[in-house]
């Protein structure tokens, strides 16, 4: 099962990631805390700080904290 679905790309993330450097993740409704951190950890090579979750009435978002310096590119 794949924990990331795609990457939540509004402007409202984007300014939070370049802000906060905190990035914004669909993720399949039954994952974890932990399991969504450790699929970050693995797809993009960077250790979270905090992973914190929304469920909205269709889909399940992860924000993603990350240390200073730390980023994730997307293709």
């Amino acid at each position: 099962m794949d924990i990331i679905l795609r990457p939540r790309i509004t402007e409202k993330s984007g300014m939070m990631s370049e802000s906060l450097n905190v990035y914004t993740f669909e993720v399949a409704g039954n994952a974890s805390k932990p399991a969504i951190a450790k699929a970050i950890k693995t797809l993009y090579k960077v250790t979270p700080l905090k992973v914190r979750t929304i469920s909205l009435s269709k889909v399940k978002k992860a924000l993603i904290y990350l240390k200073k310096g730390d980023k994730i590119e997307f293709a």
